[in-house]
């Protein structure tokens, strides 16, 4: 099997996980504590180790073989939607390499619940906000980025127009739900105080 033919594999795999992540996101947008509540259901799925060790290997896998994707062929990468894919595929191995590590060193060396709190404390201790809130809305964009892409090279052969209608659709909805999300994070829909314990990760007090 070739090495695009598992990327995609493992991508569908992944994105499964990651568009009900992002989901369990926008209950946020409601109240925290309906997020933590969608998030404690869902983990009872994800967090067993079967599933938890199958999405890891996906998600290392993606990492690898993207960026290895990406290089091999940007000398002969043409058009706006290659190099849209190469680079929001590129983002999210970023994302994905920083995140997950993040995470698991939260859960398994400081010991904390990587909860709503978790994610947002960055944007809620100064100057951290000026690379989270980036941070995170690119990461959501770059997700819907990537997908639209690959939907759009599945659609071209049939029909041009619905395969850019599709793009800038998927587009315009990423950027929609990321900037939702990064505005929940920051506290900028639902108020809401972050426990001490996360902001001190950032040496605040």
């Amino acid at each position: 099997m070739q090495l695009r033919t598992l990327h995609r594999t493992s991508a569908v795999v992944l994105s499964i996980y990651v568009l009900l992540h992002i989901g369990n996101h926008l209950t946020s947008l409601y109240s925290v504590d309906l997020h933590i509540t969608v998030m404690d259901a869902m983990r009872l799925v994800y967090r067993q180790p079967v599933v938890e060790a199958i999405l890891l290997v996906c998600a290392s896998f993606q990492i690898g073989s993207g960026l290895w994707l990406a290089l091999r062929n940007r000398k002969h990468r043409i058009g706006a939607v290659a190099w849209l894919q190469a680079t929001s595929g590129m983002y999210v191995a970023f994302f994905l390499l920083v995140h997950v590590t993040a995470v698991l060193s939260g859960r398994w060396v400081l010991q904390l619940d990587t909860n709503f709190f978790f994610a947002a404390a960055g944007l809620h201790v100064q100057p951290y906000q000026w690379f989270f809130a980036p941070y995170y809305f690119m990461a959501v964009v770059a997700v819907f980025a990537h997908i639209a892409c690959a939907a759009y090279w599945h659609l071209l052969a049939s029909s041009q127009a619905r395969a850019k209608s599709v793009l800038v659709i998927a587009l315009s909805v990423g950027v929609l739900l990321s900037a939702l999300i990064t505005f929940s994070l920051a506290g900028m829909i639902t108020s809401f105080t972050v426990p001490a314990e996360y902001k001190a990760t950032y040496g605040a007090n």
